[in-house]
């Protein structure tokens, strides 16, 4: 193989020639995406008519650059994002590449593979297999490459790393054209595609003809060339900031309906990832100082899916409603079922379950998942719920319980007694000692009656009204864990709830007291694992009686982003919410709503109802209102301020007409004194309106909204768009998917989150 030096000024350095015949011999990969046999790239001087392109132009570029020794490429890692027909290139950052990359130096020849975490620790990558793992989520594994040289088309937008094979047999074609200081190389790669080294600037690819588009006749086109660089650094790519591995907070988001969460349609993950990237971004802008000191690591945001498990194959309701479904209107149908009936799942006792199952089991599956993880980790925990999610959510943390609450009810001497009683005992505190002999013909003692359904009951003979009585003391009264007699009673007082009237039966099963059929069919078994009485509870307020699971921690917040939680509320019945209520285990609930959301409603107004308060305004993230409703305010003041004039200036003219010579005036008559008399008072009623006003926007933020958010304000409102003031319909749809990616709301809970620890906020300079 030989090698002509060009008249170029090329970069040169004294090498010995012994070795170069040996440098192609390995076998490659042709082109970036479709794999070669195992041929011999070949080298060979470049002749004119192989470029159709002129470069006359370009091979004047460094002719006067002063010659370096060749160094070695400095390689970066990449990983693949297919996403429909689309694929694309995406960094690591600089730190997990360089984690790989000394990960991938020590593995040398070794059997074992070695797994680097990367993206704050939220994947795997198997340094040997090629390979990235998603550690928290289900999602297909994603190839990793060790990248070195790009190349770009003209169509392109962005550069693409070439496959590794492909990559070192260009390297060692750059070592020894800067080695040998020759250049205008030609290398010939099995496939037919030519790369050209024409000077360290100005390398080309052209591709085969029998590759390019069939509909492309100039031969000029055909053999259009792709431009080549070498580094990482000599491309266009965004290389994303590292993460902390210090996490100050972990957060749990809960999407709503249907399984996409945006208009593009994308899945929950992607949305997370996207608040999760904002929150990074705001971190580093309004927390820099704190970073810089070692105050403020991150927030780590991680996805909880149910959907799939409400739609997979251990339901089979997608098949039982496919099955029912008429077959017109086909898109619109699948996107009711997909999406609109998961409203009605929710409300259906069975899938209910399966839903609160779901949510409960996969925030607790994620949270030692992520100890185990970050063992080091010892922070508070939040949970976000979008839509529907804040509602489950919201029945979720309304059923929990804490340690202060099993105790609650009944003094520690009388547990004892009741634990004490046998069923003999108990029967007879019921009045039911008919039932004693029915029972222990089963052998049934206290412990075995408590796990009895009232199925088994039935079963047994015992009619409705006495099973009712027996289950009912047994699982409130034996069983510690689950007796809440005051705590439900207070309950329901906290959220305004009327005690319906006892359901007495006789022997027959039939009612005899002033309950309703349509009340007595709300009277469920109360669940052995939940805390809330469901014989009363959910005839005011609607929760389907299911077996409520308990979260694995206690959360420090609740945000519910667009959530219809005041609205099923509402129409649950309950149309008060107690200021003295409070979550059992989570202290601080925030709701957060776009004004034009048509599935957000307030929560506010049902704990204050007396007084009409305004949502809080959440502060653009850029520190001041948007420019169009600062001119709506300034307009109100305007005409505030002209009101406030003309009433000053009539106020003025009439008291100079008041003060004229008396013979000047006619007689008063009794209409003029009363036309005074109303005008002052009419000044009257104006300055008290003014000062009422002036009151109301002092005393505002005096108001107390109760314990669910520690005495806080709960609504607060985002600040719409310019464009969106234009038409609030067309933008309502858009508005309930917005949360993902505001930036005003990511800032709302870094610092809720970030005040709790005491680091302060910092706005940046404009």
């Amino acid at each position: 193989m030989s090698f002509s030096q060009t008249e170029e000024g090329g970069l040169s350095q004294a090498a010995p020639k012994d070795n170069n015949q040996d440098l192609f011999d390995s076998s490659t990969q042709a082109e970036a995406t479709v794999k070669t046999p195992e041929d011999q790239v070949k080298v060979s001087p470049v002749v004119d008519e192989v470029s159709p392109s002129s470069t006359s132009s370009f091979e004047m570029l460094d002719m006067e650059s002063v010659p370096a020794p060749y160094q070695e490429v400095q390689p970066h890692w990449f990983f693949c994002r297919r996403a429909d027909d689309d694929t694309s290139w995406l960094p690591f950052s600089r730190e997990d590449s360089d984690k790989l990359e000394n990960a991938c130096n020590t593995v040398g020849d070794e059997e074992e593979d070695v797994v680097v975490a990367v993206d704050g620790e939220r994947y795997d990558v198997h340094v040997k297999e090629r390979m990235r793992y998603a550690v928290y989520w289900e999602q297909a594994p994603t190839e990793v490459r060790r990248c070195t040289w790009f190349y770009k088309g003209d169509k392109d937008t962005k550069f693409m790393p070439y496959p590794e094979d492909f990559s070192k047999n260009l390297e060692d074609a750059y070592m020894i054209a800067v080695t040998l200081d020759e250049w205008k190389r030609k290398l010939d790669f099995p496939t037919g595609e030519t790369v050209i080294l024409h000077n360290p600037k100005l390398i080309m690819q052209y591709q085969p003809i029998g590759l390019q588009d069939e509909w492309v006749s100039s031969p000029s086109e055909q053999t259009r060339p792709r431009t080549v660089k070498r580094g990482v650094d000599n491309v266009f790519v965004e290389i994303p900031d590292g993460e902390s591995e210090k996490v100050d907070h972990l957060v749990f988001m809960v999407h709503g309906i249907g399984p996409a969460c945006d208009l593009r349609f994308r899945s929950i993950i992607q949305c997370v990832n996207d608040f999760r990237s904002a929150s990074l971004s705001l971190l580093a802008s309004h927390y820099k100082r704190a970073q810089q000191d070692g105050q403020v690591g991150r927030v780590e945001f991680l996805p909880v899916n149910w959907h799939s498990a409400l739609h997979g194959d251990a339901t089979g309701v997608d098949e039982d409603i496919q099955r029912i479904t008429l077959p017109s209107i086909s898109r619109l149908r699948h996107f009711t079922n997909d999406t609109l009936l998961d409203l009605f799942f929710y409300n259906s006792p069975t899938y209910c379950q399966t839903i609160v199952d779901t949510v409960a089991s996969e925030i607790n599956r994620l949270h030692a998942l992520f100890q185990r993880r970050h063992p080091e980790f010892n922070e508070a925990v939040s949970v976000v719920g979008h839509s529907l999610g804040s509602l489950i959510l919201f029945d979720l943390l309304t059923n929990q319980r804490n340690g202060s609450q099993v105790r609650e009810g009944v003094p520690s001497g009388e547990l004892c007694n009741v634990n004490c009683d046998t069923l003999e005992q108990t029967l007879n505190r019921l009045g039911l000692q008919q039932y004693l002999g029915t029972l222990q013909a089963e052998n049934l003692d206290i412990e075995s009656l408590a796990l009895c359904q009232d199925s088994d009951l039935k079963d047994l003979g015992i009619p409705l009204g006495p099973r009712k009585k027996i289950l009912n003391y047994v699982r409130r009264k034996w069983l510690p864990e689950v007796r809440q007699d005051c705590k439900t009673e207070a309950l329901r007082q906290a959220l305004g709830l009327q005690v319906p009237p006892q359901v007495a039966s006789d022997n027959d099963g039939n009612q005899s007291s002033g309950a309703t059929p349509q009340q007595s069919q709300f009277h469920r078994t109360q669940s052995v694992t939940s805390a809330v009485d469901y014989e009363y509870f959910d005839v005011g307020i609607g929760q389907v009686s299911i077996d409520y699971p308990q979260l694995a921690f206690q959360p420090q917040t609740f945000f519910a982003f667009g959530s219809p939680i005041g609205m099923f509320l509402t129409v649950r019945g309950l149309k008060r919410i107690d200021p003295n209520y409070t979550f059992p285990t989570c202290k601080r609930f925030y709701n957060i709503y776009h004004p034009y959301d048509p599935v957000a409603y307030r929560i506010e107004p049902m704990i204050v109802s007396d007084v009409d308060v305004e949502p809080m305004l959440i502060p653009h993230h850029k520190g001041r209102k948007r420019m169009h409703l600062e001119l709506k305010d300034s307009l109100t003041r305007m005409s505030m301020d002209l009101k406030n004039n003309v009433l000053g200036s009539l106020r003025t003219a009439w008291q100079s007409f008041a003060r004229l010579p008396v013979a000047a005036l006619p007689p008063v008559e009794e209409g003029e004194s009363s036309i005074e008399r109303n005008l002052q008072e009419t000044q009257g009623v104006c300055e008290e309106a003014e000062s009422s006003v002036s009151a109301e926007q002092t005393e505002q933020p005096e108001i107390k909204m109760g314990m669910l958010n520690e005495g806080r304000r709960i609504d607060y409102v985002l600040q719409e768009k310019p464009i969106e003031s234009f038409n609030e319909y067309l933008f309502a749809i858009q508005s309930h998917l917005c949360y993902w990616e505001s930036e005003d709301t990511a800032l709302l809970l870094l610092k809720e989150i970030y005040d709790k620890l005491g680091v302060a906020f910092e706005q940046p300079q404009q």
